[in-house]
């Protein structure tokens, strides 16, 4: 049976197909991948983690290097997908200046801001009485009603969608790590379920439609009606889109996808303090046994203590992004091990809808 397939509405705009591309820094989902997504009728995300890393003045002024970048991203983003089509940014709150990248976003009048790698507590207090929309990502029910009542009681504000995010997704999780175990693991199927009916709830009590987007291991037509199915409103899926031509990272970085295998996909503790998912290379070996030096800090985390950190984050992404994976960290979906081939973003849209 085919579903009767809508496109998720942000704001006063409404994107053809139900599928939302995660943002993935550093500099993996940058104006070009963005763009190209929601120009084929999803919704793109661009990752404001140091986003300035191109910038001329990166290494002195990160901050004002970033702000700039986030300028031009979105700018340049828009002039590929069209001022009618949703784009949206993605913006951790483990980031020292999260309020700042916020705020900038905000300015720049950006659709949609997704929020994670924290609860973002404080986001409707620079969101309102703008057109831009905010997304808390939660990994559980007792997640999501925290920041769902926190958000009203303090601000008067109901969130504009929930992202879940499963334990099969890529980079950053938000799970202990026992919990990332087999015999422990939730399923994203089980906290979809739980979330939608919690949702509805709120639904009825506030008179206001919440987009509930279900991703982590996310992979193909299939797994995209099955969420649709248990009352997902669409799903966000960041693996598949590296391997495209219009992806912001390198061929290296897109060769390391396909070249992955499972025996390559491990949980690592990340200096975030976070568990999060990788392709466990030469630089991730190497890191668990001695410490890097550290001889720059951008203090992009919050977390993050140069001290006793094995090694920063912000350098070992910026090294995978452009290509130089011995001393780099490449952050992946579950799925990576069934990535084959580098496709146009085309194409691959064509195949996520193609069972819906």
């Amino acid at each position: 049976m085919r579903l009767n397939m809508k496109g998720i509405k942000i704001g006063n705009k409404q994107s053809k197909y139900p599928i939302i591309q995660g943002g993935m820094g550093v500099g993996v989902s940058l104006h070009k991948l963005a763009g190209t997504v929601s120009k084929e009728g999803g919704i793109g995300i661009i990752s404001c983690a140091d986003i300035g890393y191109q910038e001329e003045d990166f290494n002195k002024n990160p901050l004002e290097a970033n702000l700039r970048a986030i300028k031009k991203e979105i700018k340049m983003a828009r002039e590929i997908a069209g001022e009618d089509k949703i784009l949206g940014v993605n913006i951790m709150v483990a980031m020292k200046e999260y309020a700042t990248y916020v705020k900038a976003c905000v300015k720049e009048k950006i659709d949609l801001i997704i929020s994670g790698a924290g609860i973002p507590k404080d986001l409707p207090e620079y969101v309102k009485g703008t057109i831009t929309k905010i997304a808390p990502i939660v990994s559980s029910l007792r997640c999501c009603k925290l920041i769902v009542k926190h958000w009203m009681t303090k601000y008067d504000y109901v969130p504009d969608m929930i992202v879940i995010e499963g334990p099969e997704a890529g980079g950053h999780l938000g799970f202990k790590k026992e919990e990332l175990d087999e015999e422990n693991k939730p399923k994203l199927e089980n906290i979809t379920s739980e979330i939608v009916e919690y949702i509805k709830e709120v639904e009825k009590e506030t008179g206001k439609e919440i987009p509930v987007i279900s991703a982590g291991g996310i992979w193909d037509s299939k797994d995209i009606k099955k969420y649709l199915n248990l009352g997902a409103s669409g799903v966000q899926m960041a693996t598949r889109f590296v391997a495209t031509n219009e992806c912001d990272a390198s061929e290296e970085f897109k060769k390391a996808y396909i070249n992955a295998k499972e025996e390559d996909i491990k949980i690592i503790k990340s200096p975030v303090g976070m568990p999060g998912r990788a392709i466990y290379n030469e630089f991730i070996q190497k890191t668990e046994n001695e410490k890097c030096h550290i001889d720059k800090c951008y203090n992009c985390i919050k977390t993050c203590n140069v001290a006793t950190t094995p090694y920063c984050i912000t350098k070992a992404l910026i090294n995978a992004v452009k290509g130089n994976l011995k001393e780099g960290l490449v952050f992946c979906g579950s799925n990576v091990k069934k990535v084959k081939e580098i496709v146009s973003v085309h194409d691959l849209m064509n195949e996520l809808v193609c069972e819906l």
